[in-house]
């Protein structure tokens, strides 16, 4: 089956830096488009960064500057660098798989960003 494990996340000060990272098993990785999403309670789950099979890149305005995603075909595994983190950064992180062709689409089950003194 597809699996999705998303790992990194945690405690950093305002300012620091986290790498997350998304192991996918089950799929044919570099067909799909990757991305990575975040919710806060009470709020609908964004889109933080995106790449494509191709390795074209898109960012939410948010964050462009200060994220990078980026993708290892041949250990099917996605990051997202994520450097001056903000409070508002704070938030469950959800890694996406999506093939444009046939719509599959698929998600982790997401790993904890915490941005605090």
């Amino acid at each position: 089956q597809v699996q999705l494990v998303e790992s990194g996340g945690g405690l950093v000060q305002p300012g620091g830096s986290l790498r997350v990272s998304c192991a996918a098993s089950g799929i044919i990785f570099s067909t799909y488009a990757m991305g990575w999403y975040r919710q806060t309670p009470g709020k609908q789950r964004e889109l933080v960064a995106r790449i494509t099979r191709g390795g074209t890149t898109d960012y939410a305005d948010s964050v462009k500057g200060r994220f990078t995603i980026s993708r290892d075909n041949a250990k099917r595994t996605v990051y997202l660098q994520m450097n001056s983190l903000k409070p508002e950064d704070t938030a469950v992180y959800y890694c996406n798989a999506r093939n444009d062709y046939t719509k599959d689409a698929y998600w982790g089950q997401g790993t904890q960003v915490t941005v605090s003194s």
